[in-house]
């Protein structure tokens, strides 16, 4: 499923970058979500992307931490429907990640935006939970624990999301990452207590 949502995703942001007018159509906008009740667009838009870096980095870390999970939901959540599960799971983390700008923008004509980043942020942050002290490159380059690397990434969605101008929907990336969080614990409430006891056996001072 994870490569299958890749496909998707590649198939369909190249569609876009030679077509605007399915860019435009497909992208996530609040006012037209709201006053044209295009709320397709909340699903779309997670297929869609700015530039060949951006579908790039996106689709790297989708295919990285993608297929561990994907794995975790086949074993641990439904060996039955676990892919299934893991589609509609990822689809929900994305359209949650756009909800706070919907509610944000409804009535702003200017703003718009386009990634998986908030499906992609929830991925990322159910690994952290099932493996809070794997290393993880921050910035790509710098090893850092995945506990330390997920406390870092929602203050700075946090603090970027109310200060920053830089066309971004940070917002997305933390309430993706907090939808990530919220849904593994629904789906197995007993990892809470795993997660507790990793973060303290796996201390290293």
């Amino acid at each position: 499923m994870t490569l299958l949502l890749l496909i998707a995703t590649v198939a369909v942001s190249l569609w876009a970058f030679q077509n605007p007018n399915i860019f435009q159509a497909l992208k996530h906008s609040p006012i037209a979500e709201k006053r044209n009740g295009e709320y397709y667009r909340l699903v779309t838009s997670a297929f869609l992307h700015g530039d060949f870096i951006h579908l790039f980095l996106n689709m790297f870390v989708l295919y990285e931490f993608g297929r561990y999970v994907e794995e975790y939901f086949i074993w641990q959540i439904s060996p039955g429907f676990g892919k299934l599960i893991f589609l509609i799971v990822y689809l929900l983390m994305g359209i949650v990640g756009d909800l706070p700008t919907f509610l944000k923008h409804g009535e702003n004509p200017y703003f718009s935006s386009v990634g998986a980043s908030g499906a992609v942020s929830g991925i990322v942050f159910m690994y952290i939970i099932l493996n809070p002290w794997a290393m993880l490159g921050l910035f790509a380059v710098i090893p850092i624990p995945a506990i330390l690397f997920g406390v870092l990434y929602l203050w700075y969605s946090s603090w970027a999301g109310k200060n920053s101008h830089d066309m971004i929907d940070h917002d997305a990336h933390f309430y993706g990452a907090v939808a990530g969080v919220c849904i593994l614990i629904g789906l197995k409430p007993g990892l809470i207590p795993v997660f507790f006891t990793n973060l303290i056996e796996g201390f290293p001072f």
